[in-house]
């Protein structure tokens, strides 16, 4: 028969208790570590929002220092209905006069003879398409007395045979020949029409149309008195005057006509629109907004991780950390400071920036908007250099290049994470040492309480032994 053994059961002893308690004990150390490595965690997990403020900080500077983020350019044009503007870095500050005398198109043919519907058979055969551009005497209507093949595109041969016949089988062969000639079918009151349309606006692309065997009806050159096909529109290009220079384009949009600029024809008219170029005040009053909100993201964290609270007696996860309040305090400072590169605005509260109790900066819309007007003194307050003395530069410069250090590889904020990593890492290491102790201890225990229990039995066996027998001898000498 098995034998039931427990610890304890021989001496009537709760060793189970006594080791367990005693184990407890020995874990002390260890429930400490863990707590403590707990709180390097979270403080760990708090230097990783602040890496990303700083980061979004860092960014919003950068773009403060940079100076294509100065130089940008604004127009407009007094009729949006009739010019469209925009404008590069490279656009001059000034206005711009800009009169639409015509608009480009593209060459636009229709099949002067209708058929009952896109299925209806046409003919085979083929249709050779050159691009080009069309001369004409100058009458009105125009007699057209040439055609110059444009430079540099082959003339395209689509063959039309059986099963392509119809009109809207022309119509397919033609758009996938890439010949320079959309085709499509219109419907009106007679029939269906086949129409042909130049893919690209301009007088050089043009098109004519050689036709054979039965599609003749689709043929197209008024030199030699082929229009079956009747146009509709011209090839034509853009006609415009800038600042009463004539300006031709085979778009119409004009890209090269003054540097910077994009303008954009959208009809024609007897009144010229102004296009008026200026610095893009709104886009650098976001950046230096953008900024603001950086800063008070970074300083209001800080805050926040930093803080104690004497009526709940709590504090932060960085409360008393040398790091954190360092960057607070050198932040600020730097905020706070002045420059003289930018003439007579020196601090940021002069443009309406300015720190308040919490540290976070208020902005005063209008002096900012006051500063925008002298783009040339603000842009020297941000980004603006100090060759001999750094801690003269422009703010933006400043808060960058602080931030840069933080966040470099040997630089406050990596350093300080580094360390707490490696104390988690250190604490972890303990614990495993530790925890090989404990079990080494409980085993130790349990084999010296189950020695214990075991002579403790035996004596309680002789114990019992032994009174019985006194018991014995008492009885028989009555």
């Amino acid at each position: 028969m098995a034998t039931i053994s427990s610890a304890g059961i021989g001496s009537g002893l709760d060793i189970e208790s006594l080791v367990s308690k005693l184990v407890a004990a020995e874990r002390t150390p260890i429930t400490q570590l863990n707590t403590r490595i707990d709180g390097l965690k979270t403080e760990l997990s708090s230097y990783g929002k602040v890496q990303s403020a700083l980061s979004t900080l860092r960014d919003a500077a950068s773009r403060l220092t940079t100076p294509a983020s100065w130089s940008g350019s604004l127009a407009t044009s007094s009729d949006p209905t009739l010019v469209s503007v925009t404008a590069g870095s490279s656009a001059a500050i000034g206005t711009v006069s800009v009169k639409v005398d015509a608009l480009a198109q593209s060459q636009t043919l229709v099949s002067s003879n209708a058929v009952a519907s896109a299925t209806t058979t046409v003919g085979q055969g083929s249709l050779t398409i050159t691009l080009g551009k069309w001369t004409t005497d100058g009458g009105d209507p125009p007699t057209y007395t040439g055609f110059t093949d444009k430079a540099g595109a082959t003339p395209i041969t689509v063959n039309v045979g059986a099963g392509q016949d119809t009109l809207a089988g022309i119509r397919d062969a033609i758009n996938a020949a890439g010949a320079g000639v959309t085709a499509s079918i219109v419907n009106d009151a007679s029939g269906a029409r086949l129409t042909l349309r130049s893919s690209t606006s301009g007088e050089t692309n043009a098109f004519r149309i050689e036709a054979t065997g039965g599609l003749t009806d689709l043929g197209y050159d008024p030199r030699v008195g082929v229009t079956s096909l009747i146009q509709t529109l011209p090839a034509q290009n853009a006609r415009a005057l800038i600042n009463g220079i004539e300006i031709s384009s085979e778009t119409n949009s004009l890209r090269e006509a003054i540097d910077g600029l994009n303008i954009t024809l959208l009809k024609t008219s007897t009144i010229p629109a102004s296009v008026a170029v200026s610095q893009d005040k709104d886009s650098i009053k976001k950046l230096i907004t953008d900024f603001t909100a950086a800063y008070n993201a970074v300083n209001a964290l800080l805050r926040e991780q930093t803080k104690y609270d004497a009526s709940s007696k709590t504090s932060g996860p960085l409360q008393g950390d040398a790091t954190a309040v360092g960057l607070q305090n050198q932040l600020r400072n730097i905020i706070g400071g002045t420059t003289s590169l930018a003439g007579s605005i020196g601090r940021l509260a002069q443009i309406g920036l300015e720190a308040g109790s919490d540290g976070n900066l208020k902005t005063t819309d209008a002096k900012l908007n006051t500063a925008l007007s002298d783009l040339d003194s603000l842009k020297k307050l941000f980004m603006g250099l100090d060759g001999t003395n750094s801690s003269n530069d422009g703010f933006a410069q400043r808060i960058r290049s602080y931030v840069d250090g933080a966040l470099s590889a040997d630089g406050r904020v990596t350093s300080r994470q580094a360390g707490l990593q490696k104390l988690i890492d250190n604490s972890n290491k303990s614990i495993d040492k530790l925890e090989d102790r404990v079990a080494s201890t409980e085993a130790r225990l349990r084999a010296r309480y189950s020695l214990l229990d075991t002579q403790m039995s035996k004596l309680n066996s002789l114990s019992a032994y032994v009174t019985q027998q006194m018991a014995n001898l008492s009885s028989s000498s009555e």
